[in-house]
C-alpha cells in the first residue's frame, strides 16, 4: 500500500464512502455518534482527567507492543478494507496524528464489520464485530495498561481472559466444590450477554477505578461505534462487539460486579468469561439461589437471564466448558460431554472428506494439528476407551479416501501388491464392487492399509496423544 503524508484523511474518506450505502436517518446517526462524548454521563465520573493513564496507553513502547500482538493474531480487516500487512506503514506515516486527535479527544473510531459463524445449536448464530486493524491497536493498548490494574480486584473464582488462567482451571475448581459436597449447582446462561450489555452501566462501573476521563471517553467511543451488516449501518446503544481486543477485558469488568455480590453472599462458583455456575449442597438452596440472583443479575446489572437455558441440576446432568462430570468412589472426575464429541466428529468428517480434493499430505498435517488440540484440551476426561473406538472410525475413513483415490482396478492391483497383498487374493479384491465404505473395511484391505502403514504416512490417532498427556 502506498501510504502519503494524506494516508489518514484518504482511510477517513475511505469510511464516509462506504457508509453512503446507508438510509439518510443512519448515515446523519454515523456522523453524529463518532463525535459523541461521554458528557451526557458527566454526573457519573469523578476527578476528570486526575491519572495519566492516556499517557501511559500512547507511550511508544505500549503503542509498539500493542502493534505486534496485532500482527502476531493477523485476523480479517475491518470495513477500511485494510489488511495486518498494511498496518506498519500507514502507522509510520500517520501515527502522530492518531495520537493527537486521541489526546484532543477528536479520534472517531471506524464501525466493526458483523461477522456470523454458527453455534451449536441450529440455527443460531454468534455476532462478531472485527475491528479495523488501526482500531484493534489501540484497543490492545488500553487492554494493556488496564488489565494489571483490574488483575488486583479481579475474583479468584473467574477463569476466562485472565493471564496464567484457563479452561482447565476452572474445571478443577468445579471438581474441588463438588468433592467437598456441592454437588448441586445453578447452571446460569446469560442471554447474548454481549449484545445486552448496558453501556451506562458498564461506563459507571470503569469510573470507579478510571479516574481519567479521556480514557472513559475512549472506550464509550468504541462501544458507540456502531456496526456494518450487510451494507447498512447499525446503531450500537447497548451491548458491545464481540470480536476486538477490548471487549473480553470489559467483559470481565461488568461481570466482576457479579463475582462480587457471589461472593459477598458467601457463595461457592466458578465463571469463565459469561459462564457460570453456582456450587449448593441441596437442590432446595440451589433453587433459592437462582431466583435471588436472577433478581440482582437483572435488577442492578440490567442483563438478560435465559431462562430456558438456566437451570438447577446435579452436577452429573450438567455441561460445562464442554466436558461433563460423574463421581467415582465418592470423588469427582469428568467426561466428554456426549455434544463435544458429537462435534469433533462432525469435524473430522470434514478433514476425511473424500470430495474435498486435499492431498494426502496436508490432510494427515491437517489431521494431526486438530487432534493433538482436541485431546489436549479434553486430556482431563476418562475417555481411553472412547477414544480407542473413535480411531478405528477415524482409520475406516482413511482407507475409504485411498480406495476411492485408486479408482481403477488396475491400480488396485498395483497398490495392493506393493502393500505385500497375496497374489491369489489381489485380482478378486481389486474387482469388488460393493462401495467404497465397505470395501474399506475388507479384512484384507484393512490388512494392507494396516494400522502401521497409516502411521508411517503420518496420520494420528486420538489415543497416542491421550496416552502422552493422560492425567488419569
Amino acid at each position: 500500500m502506498n501510504v502519503t503524508k494524506d494516508g489518514l484523511e484518504d482511510r477517513q474518506l475511505h469510511i464516509e464512502d462506504y457508509l453512503q450505502m446507508v438510509s439518510a436517518e443512519q448515515k446523519e446517526y454515523a456522523e453524529v455518534s463518532a463525535h459523541q462524548r461521554i458528557t451526557e454521563n458527566n454526573d457519573i465520573i469523578a476527578d476528570f482527567q486526575t491519572d495519566n493513564l492516556m499517557e501511559q496507553i500512547l507511550h511508544k513502547d505500549n503503542l509498539n507492543k500493542a502493534y505486534k500482538k496485532v500482527k502476531s493474531n493477523k485476523g480479517a480487516g475491518g470495513v477500511d478494507g485494510m489488511s495486518v500487512d498494511e498496518l506498519l506503514g500507514f502507522l509510520k506515516s500517520n501515527q502522530k496524528q492518531l495520537i493527537q486527535k486521541i489526546k484532543d479527544g477528536k479520534y472517531k473510531p471506524n464501525p466493526v464489520r458483523r461477522v456470523e459463524i454458527p453455534k451449536e445449536t441450529k440455527g443460531e448464530f454468534r455476532k462478531l464485530g472485527v475491528p479495523t486493524v488501526v482500531d484493534r491497536v489501540f484497543q490492545q493498548a488500553i487492554t494493556q495498561v488496564l488489565s494489571p490494574i483490574y488483575e488486583k480486584q479481579f475474583s479468584e473464582n473467574s477463569f476466562g481472559f485472565r493471564p496464567n488462567r484457563g479452561a482447565h482451571d476452572a474445571l478443577k475448581q468445579c471438581q474441588t466444590n463438588v468433592n467437598d459436597g456441592y454437588v448441586y449447582v445453578v447452571d446460569m446462561d446469560l442471554e447474548k450477554f454481549f449484545d445486552t450489555v448496558c453501556q451506562s452501566k458498564l461506563i459507571e462501573v470503569l469510573s470507579r477505578t478510571i479516574k481519567d476521563g479521556r480514557v472513559i471517553s475512549l472506550i464509550h467511543k468504541y462501544l458507540n461505534a456502531g456496526v456494518i451488516s450487510r451494507g447498512m449501518f447499525e446503531k450500537t446503544e447497548v451491548g458491545m462487539p464481540q470480536g476486538g481486543p477490548l471487549s473480553p477485558l470489559l467483559s470481565n469488568i461488568m461481570l466482576n460486579e457479579l463475582d462480587k455480590e457471589l461472593t459477598s453472599r458467601g457463595h461457592r462458583f466458578v465463571r469463565y468469561a459469561d459462564d457460570c455456575m453456582i456450587f449448593c449442597k441441596s437442590r432446595k438452596s440451589a433453587e433459592r439461589t437462582l431466583n435471588n440472583i436472577v433478581q440482582y443479575i437483572e435488577g442492578k446489572l440490567f442483563l438478560k437471564v435465559n431462562r430456558t437455558k438456566t437451570s438447577v441440576a446435579h452436577i452429573s446432568r450438567v455441561k460445562y466448558l464442554g466436558y461433563s462430570f460423574y463421581r467415582y468412589k465418592g470423588k469427582c472426575r469428568f467426561r466428554v460431554h456426549p455434544k463435544s464429541v458429537t462435534k469433533m466428529k462432525n469435524r473430522i468428517r470434514e478433514l476425511t472428506d473424500r470430495r474435498n480434493g486435499w492431498g494426502n499430505e496436508y490432510r494427515a498435517l491437517k489431521l494431526t494439528q486438530y487432534i493433538r488440540g482436541w485431546v489436549n484440551y479434553f486430556g482431563m476426561a476418562d475417555m481411553k476407551s472412547m477414544l480407542q473406538s473413535n480411531d478405528e472410525w477415524l482409520r475406516h475413513r482413511i482407507r475409504a479416501i485411498y480406495w476411492k483415490q485408486w479408482k481403477k482396478t488396475k491400480t488396485k492391483y498395483r497398490k495392493l501388491k506393493e502393500l505385500g497383498m497375496e497374489e491369489d487374493f489381489i485380482q478378486w479384491h481389486a474387482n469388488m464392487r460393493q462401495g467404497i465404505w465397505n470395501c474399506s473395511n475388507n479384512r484384507l484391505v484393512k490388512f494392507a492399509l494396516n494400522n502401521a502403514k497409516l502411521h508411517e504416512w503420518g496420520y494420528p490417532t486420538f489415543t497416542e496423544f491421550y496416552l502422552k498427556i493422560c492425567e488419569n
